[in-house]
């Protein structure tokens, strides 16, 4: 049957992860550097396209609404939602610059640029996290375990072990969730 199937297959792909030390590790890690980013007054700008863009709309909504409990605001603005500036910049500059020119509009040192994108290779993310390294913000991204370009463009990287976009966009809402929960109780001791 297809859906015990797939059901199956989710399974195993977090089987997978937590098997992987080095993933927990890192988002672990991404975490901490989000709230020591927030202890600091920085922001986190996010991005990605389709799945990738609600997704990080998703992560933005939780980080500024909240997660579990009750509890201050934090800044988190998902690069995706304004269409007045993406259609602006996607018509004046190229499609390809629609993420980096808002980091260059609202990036600052030590804020935190997450890129979603399940291959790893999307142009527009690209340019956004070399702009994001330019002006000094800490770059994190989450991606597919083919090798690709964000590999050496961000400070943390998440490789979700699979190559199904589906699953991986999963997986990356999950550990997204799990950095706002970790975030969101070390901040506010929930």
């Amino acid at each position: 049957m297809f859906i015990k199937e797939y059901i199956q297959e989710c399974i195993h792909l977090n089987e997978r992860l937590l098997a992987g030390e080095n993933i927990l590790l890192t988002v672990e890690a991404i975490a901490n550097v989000i709230i020591q980013a927030y202890s600091d007054n920085k922001k986190l700008l996010i991005a990605g396209n389709g799945g990738s863009a609600a997704d990080a709309q998703h992560i933005a909504a939780e980080f500024v609404a909240k997660f579990k409990k009750e509890r201050d605001a934090l800044c988190a603005i998902a690069l995706t939602v304004n269409t007045s500036v993406l259609t602006a910049i996607s018509n004046d500059h190229g499609f390809e610059t629609v993420f980096s020119r808002q980091i260059k509009a609202f990036g600052q040192k030590g804020d935190i640029f997450l890129a979603i994108s399940t291959s790893g290779n999307s142009e527009n993310i690209i340019l956004a996290l070399k702009e994001a390294k330019e002006r000094g913000l800490i770059t994190v991204g989450m991606t597919g375990e083919n090798e690709c370009k964000m590999d050496g463009l961000c400070d943390y990287l998440i490789k979700v072990p699979s190559q199904d976009t589906p699953h991986i966009q999963e997986i990356h809402i999950m550990l997204g969730h799990i950095i706002c929960a970790i975030t969101e109780k070390k901040l506010f001791e929930i």
